[in-house]
């Protein structure tokens, strides 16, 4: 059920499609042990996730879910939204940051990390590091968001700016880390990442039960890669259904095409899906695990942004507003069902936001 604000509050009063964790069929307690293993060719199980989730039992914080009666009544269905923008650094990024850094050997951790980030990677890592005694060097563009920088430097962070139209990222950072003898934390193509962010997904069943769709941003493709681990094992009839910028397409073409696809640095008002094409490791996870890829227009993603903010009283960023556009814009064609759908961040510099929306 919900408060006023449409805050989950307890399983009261849920149909028997909304049963908790403890109230499970044993048929899918059954399931779940079957799929502790990865599948042949893939590198994260759902076994991974579970571990993550006990990892991060203590330091992230357990995200709410929200529901809004506009939003079931637009679409016919039962939605409920998955609220990562109140997480630890304000991202579900906080999850995979701090899963990877606990599985580092004492030598690694002496010697440091390094991340390249748009930002909310950036500040996660800047904060796990702070948290476990590491020192964090992170490599971000500079026209990155003015508050993404600012936060990862009070983490307590290096901060590296470099110029996104002149050196590329990846190349910046494997010179540095090998000077410097870090070790490199990728924002979404780790094993122990991918793990991490799937732990929102876990939280998201056990509130509230079975899904028949799941709705879930994509950049470079951690947080849907995980989320999908999860909804296999926890909700196996859900649908799981990635989304990103039209104008960052390059992982709905990679999923249509079997072919893995690239874009250079997509002018898209998502600043967090800007990322080049889907990983090694998330690319075979989502072509086994998602159902279905689409895109939304920018216009859509700020008309998403708005109404979050408008209607139910949440800041969220552009990046964070992906999963519900599609949503909005009609994605699910199917009423009368129990849709999740995963609200990534809410590091949004709101000056920009307005400059970009006109």
């Amino acid at each position: 059920m919900t408060n006023d604000k449409g805050l989950m509050t307890n399983n009261q009063g849920y149909s028997s499609k909304q049963l908790s964790k403890e109230a499970r069929p044993q048929a899918m307690i059954r399931f779940a042990r079957l799929q502790m293993t990865a599948a042949p060719g893939l590198s994260v199980s759902y076994l991974d996730v579970e571990l993550a989730a006990r990892r991060l039992k203590v330091q992230a914080d357990r995200t709410p879910v929200m529901t809004s009666r506009t939003v079931n009544i637009q679409t016919l269905s039962e939605v409920f939204f998955k609220c990562e923008n109140f997480q630890r650094t304000g991202s579900f990024k906080f999850r995979g940051a701090y899963n990877a850094l606990t599985q580092l050997s004492p030598v690694e951790q002496h010697r440091g990390v390094l991340a390249y980030s748009s930002g909310n990677h950036g500040q996660a890592v800047a904060l796990a590091a702070q948290l476990l005694g590491i020192h964090a060097t992170i490599i971000m563009p500079e026209d990155a968001p003015g508050i993404k920088i600012l936060a990862t430097r009070n983490y307590g962070a290096e901060v590296i700016l470099y110029n996104r139209w002149e050196v590329k990222r990846e190349q910046l950072a494997a010179e540095i880390a090998a000077e410097r003898r870090l070790t490199v934390i990728p924002p979404y193509d780790h094993p122990d990442v991918i793990a991490g962010q799937g732990t929102a997904a876990i939280e998201l069943f056990e509130e509230v039960g079975a899904l028949d769709w799941l709705l879930v941003c994509c950049g470079g493709g951690g947080l849907l890669a995980g989320c999908a681990i999860a909804a296999r094992t926890l909700s196996p009839g859900c649908r799981v259904v990635g989304v990103e910028p039209a104008m960052a397409d390059d992982a709905t073409r990679s999923f249509h095409s079997k072919t893995l696809q690239t874009v250079e640095n997509p002018q898209t008002i998502a600043d967090g899906a800007r990322t080049p094409s889907l990983g090694q490791l998330t690319y075979p996870i989502i072509l086994n695990y998602v159902h279905d890829m689409v895109t939304v227009s920018e216009a859509e993603i700020i008309n998403a942004t708005l109404f979050l903010w408008e209607r139910m009283k949440i800041v969220v960023e552009p990046t964070g507003a992906i999963a519900t556009a599609a949503l909005l814009a009609g994605a699910i064609p199917e009423p009368e069902a129990r849709i999740g759908v995963i609200v990534s961040g809410g590091n949004v510099d709101i000056k920009s936001l307005m400059a970009y929306a006109g």
